[in-house]
């Protein structure tokens, strides 16, 4: 099996990710300074050379105004 983050469905969480904080009204550098986390972080997450916990995933889905649960849920329909 090939590792996670050249899969296609690591793609597509990237995408949803990005997509979400641009409907937030969110830069990068407002997503890494709501997390404690240096202005790099988001740009890292969102290029996929940084990953995320599930508890680092949560964290961000509320700084972007969505549930985790509602993200899997629109993953998993977008993969399907």
């Amino acid at each position: 099996m090939a590792k996670t983050i050249y899969r296609h469905e690591h793609a597509v969480l990237l995408s949803l990710l990005k997509k979400h904080r641009n409907e937030a009204g969110l830069t990068q550098v407002q997503c890494s300074k709501a997390l404690g986390r240096p202005q790099s972080f988001m740009s890292d997450v969102e290029s996929g050379t940084r990953r995320l916990d599930v508890v680092q995933l949560r964290d961000l889905c509320k700084v972007l105004g969505i549930t985790l649960t509602g993200l899997i849920i629109e993953l998993e329909g977008l993969l399907e």
